[in-house]
């Protein structure tokens, strides 16, 4: 199977497209002069409340909203902690202990639950250094932990706790065993988790990255101590080189960026941490823009629709409220050939496919719920179910699925930890009072600018206009006048832009 990395950099906004036999499975934006989240950020916060019903707090970073410090992510000890973990263990069976060994074998450590009420452990006006876990989502500020782990491309560092762990993907028993021989030759008292991408690593480079890892916590403690509460003392690395040490793994054959500047930045930075893989990056010089040219914004719409048509003419309607998702699966036009079963299982094993893709590439979390087409035999009802599960295989986020209902269901969960592609890309619509979505404003401004880049392709000796609604217009000549400037600049050519007072809101036209 080919695997492809694309990230299209632009100023405003960084995009990145993980593609499996040209297919678009996963999707990043981040947007901003800088292109950074909050996620992995660490911050000198101060407690502003503490809630003993909810055992949470709310904890002030310097942000709009206050995050939210639930009493699982208090340290408490790492004395108290490997009490209660070999506590836990010996309570456990044999098999529920291997379980639990396994789960801890991730890439990132899973805190163990404070033995202590939050009120003894926090007070209002107490500072505490903690770590983003989860994007503001929504209504909702960050949820944080201060159980600080700081990721590497080969390993993670874990601040707080001394425990080892290897990354349950990599399966090879005999490669296991080495990089666990490996972490256990540290001299540092803390704790290392090998990621997937530590396969096949040599000592020395395991070695090195540890002994960075630890240097930069020793930096983040010192600049932790020199600034005042509430304020930033970590970032973590922008959008691209986030996606080349998270996402460009062995498994994925080639990254291709569509600007110079970062291209030099990202082979910079593969030289010092993995040289192996410098030669599988390129700079995409086309005319066509980068998604363009390999049929990802094709994608990207589609990942926008409710209705997902099937091969079979069935189809999956996926509505999304905050906490919930809700998937129905259909018959639509499919009318099989021999019987009613047949016809049902078969659009139903294609939607679980599809379900899993859209999932995965739309990075839908919380708890979902999916109405299967109901089948009558219980053997099909298991073989969905099993099926679902091998086509998460792949899928990144965690999941944890429930055996199908008598009448259809499956419910199950997967992890969340920023904002889903819909969210991103789109704000309630006041044309109906919230009840649809609408692209938001800077969508539609940015969408007007990559077709502007492709009319200048097409035109290339015309001087191009852009007429859009009256609230687009006020948005690119004042927000968004950096990014026209830079696409001025870019093809080479002034752009007017002109309002329509009565068009649609995501309505625009170029004119050459």
């Amino acid at each position: 199977m080919s695997s492809e990395l694309l990230i299209n950099y632009r100023p405003y906004e960084t995009r990145i497209a993980l593609m499996e036999n040209g297919v678009l499975v996963e999707f990043q934006l981040e947007r901003g002069a800088k292109g950074v989240g909050l996620l992995g950020n660490i911050y000198l916060g101060r407690v502003v409340r503490v809630l003993p019903g909810l055992q949470a707090a709310f904890i002030d970073i310097g942000l709009d909203k206050a995050a939210f410090l639930y009493v699982d992510d208090v340290f408490c000890s790492e004395r108290e902690f490997t009490r209660l973990l070999e506590q836990t263990i010996r309570q456990e069976s044999e098999e529920e202990a291997a379980s639990l060994d396994d789960d801890q074998n991730t890439e990132t450590e899973q805190p163990m639950p404070s033995p202590q009420p939050i009120e003894s452990l926090l007070s209002e006006g107490q500072e505490l250094l903690v770590q983003v876990s989860k994007e503001p989502i929504g209504q909702k500020g960050a949820r944080v932990t201060t159980h600080i782990s700081l990721p590497g491309r080969r390993i993670v560092f874990m601040s707080m706790v001394n425990h080892l762990g290897v990354s349950r993907r990599i399966e090879d028993e005999e490669e296991r065993k080495r990089l666990r021989d490996i972490l256990e030759s540290f001299k540092y008292d803390r704790g290392f988790i090998a990621r997937t991408a530590a396969e096949g690593a040599t000592d020395y480079e395991i070695k090195a990255e540890a002994s960075f890892l630890v240097q930069l916590w020793d930096k983040i403690k010192t600049q932790a101590d020199a600034i005042s509460a509430p304020g930033l003392v970590h970032q973590e690395l922008d959008a691209t080189i986030k996606a080349v040490r998270d996402l460009f793994s062995d498994q994925v054959d080639r990254l291709v960026i569509d600007d110079a500047d970062q291209f030099k930045k990202i082979r910079s930075f593969l030289t010092s941490f993995s040289p192996e893989k410098t030669p599988d990056v390129s700079l995409y010089e086309g005319s066509t823009p980068l998604f363009d040219a390999y049929n990802v914004e094709t994608d990207l719409a589609r990942a926008l629709n409710k209705k997902v048509w099937l091969k079979s003419g069935g189809y999956v309607v996926i509505d999304s409220t905050e906490a919930l998702t809700v998937i129905d699966v259909n018959t639509g036009r499919y009318v099989g050939h021999h019987n009613l079963e047949e016809t049902i299982l078969k659009t139903n094993l294609e939607a679980v496919r599809e379900i899993a893709y859209q999932l995965r590439l739309r990075n839908i979390g919380g708890l979902i719920v999916i109405d299967f087409i109901d089948m009558e035999k219980e053997f099909n009802r298991e073989r969905i179910f099993q099926a679902l599960k091998e086509n998460l295989h792949r899928d990144k986020g965690k999941t944890k699925v429930l055996p199908m209902s008598e009448l259809g269901l499956i419910e199950m969960t997967r992890k969340r930890t920023r904002e889903n592609i819909d969210r991103l890309m789109r704000s309630p619509c006041f044309y109906c009072q919230g009840q649809g979505f609408l692209l938001s404003p800077i969508s539609v401004c940015h969408q007007a600018f990559r077709e502007l880049e492709v009319a200048a392709c097409d035109y290339p000796n015309s001087s191009l206009t852009l007429t859009v609604h009256p609230s687009i217009k006020n948005l690119i000549l004042d927000e968004a006048r950096p990014a026209l400037e830079d696409l001025e600049k870019r093809i080479n050519r002034t752009i007017c832009i002109k309002s329509e007072e009565n068009s649609h809101i995501e309505a625009y036209t170029i004119e050459a």
